[in-house]
């Protein structure tokens, strides 16, 4: 069985304010595109298939179109969780005509999927067996079935569950994490030597490399989990939350797909995937990631050199078709009429930021500040005379100086 894990779609997302809904788009076309090349039988979507709980409207459209196409007419399975992001009745609204394609849809943890009924044809995709987080799906043409652990972003609330009476973080997320593994292990009792084995989930798995576009599941990491929280008897671990690729274990296979599009500039840099993995009973799990196309690369520019620097980038084609972070050094204000004509040499410029940097002159006046700073009294005493007077001070007057300066410090620490 050939299987497509992907997540973090975060569809309605923007990019500082720049909409992403083409890229989000083109991606849908390219994820379908490898599904269908590549064959693959089933998908699982991990969780954060919006980027808020009240998505608009073209989010919804291009998320069921996602799945219509995905689903290939009944023909390929899909199952969906809900991620921190979703509204999780929002995401299984859709779940009664959903599954007469072959598509599960999950909102909260210990949620069952619908079965197939009786009825259903041996050439489409059936759910025939399942229940509280867990189901067994068939697929045609492939003589196998596949056991998927489902488990929808598993907060308190929507576990409905009391998982610590202590406020600690250490303690929360030791008893969140051992719950999320007694969980597993009494679901893993599904799991048969003849079928695919497969866990999914939207969680914060330790080691895990976060990237700023993630928002806290919970603040304190204290919905966090070990890695053995995953039963061993999973041929793979289909995770998301974090947004870079990423393995996290051997055995079982514990991957997070990443998300399809970089988020924020701290992913500039980042390949963007999906990861397709083929498993047959008893085998091993054959791994390929599989780098995507479709969304904008981030880039970020740092021109010391001014905006000359940023010209000369630009004709020569320096990351094209990136959105660019700019950060412009300066040496003083920049007119007005000069950033607006900078910010219309490329439609791509996210942000600028513009860093005052010292000229020289300001660096010798910082340079000799530091210098007189680092003066004693009667240095500075004879420096200040000298220029005034033109000639060194006797050194009776000096020393008249420092009495004088030391009274007056006597008087300011006992007044």
């Amino acid at each position: 069985m050939r299987i497509l894990h992907t997540a973090d779609w975060h569809f309605g997302r923007q990019l500082e304010g720049r909409d992403r809904r083409a890229e989000q788009a083109a991606f849908v076309d390219e994820l379908c595109r490898i599904a269908d090349e590549r064959e693959v039988h089933l998908v699982l979507v991990a969780g954060d298939v919006y980027d808020s709980v009240n998505p608009p409207a073209w989010a919804e459209e291009l998320f069921y179109e996602a799945l219509e196409r995905l689903s290939a007419g009944g023909r390929r399975g899909v199952v969906v969780i809900a991620g921190n992001h979703d509204q999780p009745e929002r995401v299984r609204a859709a779940a009664p005509l959903a599954s007469k394609h072959g598509i599960v849809l999950l909102g909260l943890p210990k949620e069952a999927p619908l079965l197939s009924g009786p009825e259903a044809s041996p050439e489409r995709v059936r759910i025939v067996d399942g229940g509280p987080s867990w189901l067994e799906l068939a697929v045609p043409d492939v003589d196998h079935h596949a056991v998927v652990l489902a488990l929808p972003y598993p907060s308190e609330s929507r576990l409905k569950e009391l998982l610590s009476e202590t406020f600690t973080p250490e303690q929360m997320q030791l008893a969140f994490s051992e719950r999320i593994q007694t969980l597993f292990a009494d679901l893993a009792g599904r799991f048969r030597g003849d079928t695919v084995n497969l866990v999914m989930s939207h969680l914060f798995v330790m080691g895990g490399k976060e990237t700023e576009s993630e928002r806290p599941i919970q603040i304190g990491g204290a919905l966090t989990v070990s890695p053995d929280a995953f039963p061993p008897q999973a041929h793979y671990v289909a995770l998301g939350h974090l947004h870079r690729l990423q393995k996290l274990g051997e055995r079982p296979l514990i991957r997070y797909s990443g998300s399809p599009l970089a988020y924020s500039f701290s992913e500039a840099g980042q390949s963007k995937a999906v990861v397709l993995v083929e498993i047959v009973p008893g085998g091993e799990v054959q791994e390929e990631i599989v780098y995507l196309q479709s969304g904008k690369p981030l880039a970020r520019w740092k021109a010391t050199e001014g905006i000359a620097q940023v010209e000369r980038w630009l004709e020569e084609g320096r990351d094209a078709g990136a959105w660019i972070d700019l950060e412009l050094h300066v040496s003083d204000v920049i007119d007005p009429a000069e950033f607006q004509r900078l910010r219309k040499l490329s439609d791509d410029f996210v942000s600028i930021r513009r860093v005052v940097v010292q000229g020289e002159r300001e660096q010798e006046r910082e340079e000799a500040r530091t210098e007189l700073a680092e003066l004693q009294p009667n240095q500075l005493f004879r420096r200040f005379f000298e220029r005034r007077r033109g000639a060194q001070p006797d050194e009776r007057l000096v020393d008249l100086f420092l009495r004088l300066l030391a009274e007056e410090s006597g008087e300011e620490e006992t007044g």
